[in-house]
């Protein structure tokens, strides 16, 4: 997008292409105007409209832009934070919400996907975190004692176990989540904004929201070349804030991650590595992800900006570790390459904010955004339906608060990521 190959990669070279749009060029009202063309954006429109409400969406560039394009595409349960830590640092109330609804929200994405018939090639055969030395074994063990507590399909897999559904013995067990998936991010992202548009929505992309002020009882949202006067705003550009909505991007420290895409395995390779097509990543400090597409493509993925001196480390890194991992491939050439930023906020969860009457937004997906993103969507749709009040939302509100030494964080991640591949003489 905006002629970047390196912004969506294989994502973009295989969607099935976004529904017509066009830019906002006049004045507009509506009952809820919606700031961003993410997963949460898409999905609070699409709710909305279903239950008849008059929604316009305004999204800067394209529907999928942001990070819900350019992720790895794994449909995961529950956060990074350990299930017991929820509640210890949310209370319990928020804490246990939060957990039965993220541990949930899987079943929504693919419910959504199989009723408006989205084409994104979704896998419903689980997610594999593998144990990456015995201390990343250690973790696994306390979240399946957490997850299975609270009567979630987890599985620990023995170093024998993974093995077979991996393809390489280099891992000491894994942690099979049967919640979860995989799908094309990109084309979820456009088949989103496709139901929501057939539901009623209005969908405007490049119209960058320019300002959002209170104008009596309502709020006015401009763009550039037009504006929405509504009764509602929600804030739905997380990582990728700009303008009015900047302090948003300003609360969290952006995290780089890329992917990497084989050209097309052989029959015999695929079968050879995650023959059940699960998605897959590690316990490792500087994470590795990988899974195929639908065409058998290996997409490989680790923490890192394809960018500078950063292009030729981390592709060169990826060569010499999927050669350790999975020897059998023999030399691989990558035909895509592309990166982006995850938002990680100070505790690694998400926020709700409220910057203003009827003025609501969910943020901070620390690298979970398909599913927690959709599912805070349709929360959304929920609190403006007068369906729930606020007391009933999933996490608190919260103020928002910059946190300290961000720009120097932010540089020693894409550096320090840079250092680590440089050096690695291993995955």
């Amino acid at each position: 997008m905006l002629n970047d190959p390196r912004s969506h990669g294989l994502w973009e070279a295989t969607a099935p292409a976004a529904p017509a749009t066009q830019g906002l060029r006049e004045a507009l009202s509506a009952d809820v105007v919606v700031v961003g063309g993410g997963f949460t954006g898409l999905s609070t429109a699409l709710h909305l409209a279903q239950a008849g409400k008059k929604v316009v969406l305004l999204e800067a560039v394209e529907a999928g832009f942001g990070g819900a394009g350019r992720n790895v595409g794994l449909v995961n349960a529950g956060m990074w934070v350990m299930p017991d830590d929820l509640p210890k640092v949310l209370g319990s109330i928020h804490g246990d919400r939060l957990l039965h609804l993220l541990g949930n929200a899987p079943s929504l994405v693919f419910d959504i996907i199989e009723k408006q018939g989205i084409s994104c090639e979704a896998i419903r055969n689980g997610t594999l975190h593998l144990a990456a030395g015995e201390a990343g074994l250690a973790e696994l063990k306390q979240r399946e004692a957490q997850w299975a507590a609270r009567g979630a399909p987890v599985t620990l897999l023995s170093a024998e176990e993974t093995a077979k559904k991996v393809g390489t013995k280099a891992y000491v067990g894994s942690l099979l989540d049967m919640r979860a998936g995989t799908i094309q991010p990109l084309a979820y992202a456009r088949g989103l904004a496709q139901a929501a548009i057939a539901a009623g929505a209005k969908i405007f992309t490049s119209s960058a929201v320019t300002s959002i002020e209170r104008q009596g009882s309502q709020w006015l949202v401009a763009t550039g070349a037009g504006s929405v006067t509504a009764d509602w705003v929600v804030h739905a550009t997380d990582a990728y804030s700009k303008g009015p909505l900047q302090a948003i991007r300003d609360e969290q420290v952006h995290l780089p991650y890329f992917n990497l895409a084989t050209k097309p395995l052989t029959p015999e390779q695929q079968a050879a590595i995650l023959p059940e097509r699960q998605g897959a990543w590690d316990t490792a400090t500087i994470m590795t992800s990988f899974r195929f597409d639908q065409r058998g493509r290996l997409v490989w993925g680790s923490i890192g900006a394809l960018r500078g001196t950063g292009l030729g480390v981390h592709r060169a890194w990826a060569k010499r570790a999927i050669a350790k991992l999975f020897p059998q491939l023999g030399k691989v050439e990558f035909e895509q390459e592309w990166f982006g930023w995850i938002g990680m906020t100070a505790d690694n969860l998400p926020r709700f904010h409220k910057l203003g009457d009827k003025r609501v937004g969910f943020s901070g997906y620390n690298g979970r955004g398909i599913a927690p993103g959709t599912v805070f969507g349709k929360t959304l749709a929920d609190l403006i339906l007068g369906k729930i009040g606020e007391a009933d939302l999933p996490l608190p509100v919260t103020e928002v608060a910059t946190p300290s030494f961000r720009p120097i964080r932010e540089a020693f991640y894409e550096v320090g990521a840079q250092v680590a591949h440089l050096t690695a003489d291993r995955f």
